[in-house]
């Protein structure tokens, strides 16, 4: 009887235990452009972190104020618009000069601007509310710029929620795009929220206007002119 051998054969699709290792696809070397681009979203990374970082420090050096919980809730509302201002910038940016390198940064940039207006509600929700659903009701209900500045921050969940490539795979292009438009709504919500929070200095609520006005014009010049 012809005894077995003791190896598995290659022919079989095995490999013995000191058999070679299939060779790994070696990683295709980054380009210039995208190392260059890989450096700057970590600057970004850490840039967009400044802000909550100041709010920390003046936290722990009792540097908010008087009202600490209204400094919170401004500042971080601040930053939210901001964020949402310059996401907006990516694509007006993009057809004027022909970069594609500032499309590679909205997704970072949008989930920052979720990320300040996750932390603007929690500061009302637990700071200035202690989580008193009946009066955060009696709020949205009676307050305008509440009104208005929740239902924006509920829209951005699905935004955020979508923002990774599977999702965007999941969805299809065309109903992720659709889905994604309603950054102009946001947009529009976040800056009458401010304008009616502050009431008396509307200066950077018009600032804010005046921006987000530019931005959303010239995306509708570029739709008409298609």
């Amino acid at each position: 009887m012809k005894k077995p051998d003791p190896t598995p054969s290659a022919s079989r699709g095995g490999r013995g235990e000191g058999g070679p290792r299939p060779a790994l696809p070696a990683k295709r070397p980054k380009t210039p452009k995208e190392k260059w681009i890989s450096a700057g979203k970590a600057w970004v990374f850490l840039a967009a972190l400044i802000p909550f970082g100041k709010l920390l420090w003046l936290g722990f050096n009792d540097g908010l104020g008087a009202n600490p919980i209204e400094k919170i809730t401004r500042t971080t509302g601040w930053w939210t618009l901001a964020f949402l201002m310059i996401t907006l910038t990516a694509t007006p940016l993009r057809i004027l000069s022909g970069w594609g390198w500032p499309i590679r940064f909205r997704r970072m940039l949008g989930l920052y601007a979720f990320f300040y207006a996750s932390l603007h509600f929690s500061t009302y929700l637990v700071l200035d509310q202690f989580f008193d659903w009946p009066a955060i009701v009696k709020d949205i209900s009676k307050r305008p710029y509440i009104t208005v500045g929740f239902p924006a921050f509920v829209l951005l969940i699905p935004l955020a929620v979508t923002s990774t490539n599977k999702m965007v795979q999941r969805l299809g292009a065309k109903r992720w795009k659709q889905l994604h438009r309603l950054v102009y709504v946001i947009a529009i919500a976040g800056v009458v929220h401010f304008w009616w929070l502050v009431k008396k200095d509307i200066t950077e609520p018009v600032q804010f206007a005046w921006v987000l006005a530019v931005l959303l014009g010239f995306r509708v010049v570029v739709a008409l002119r298609k």
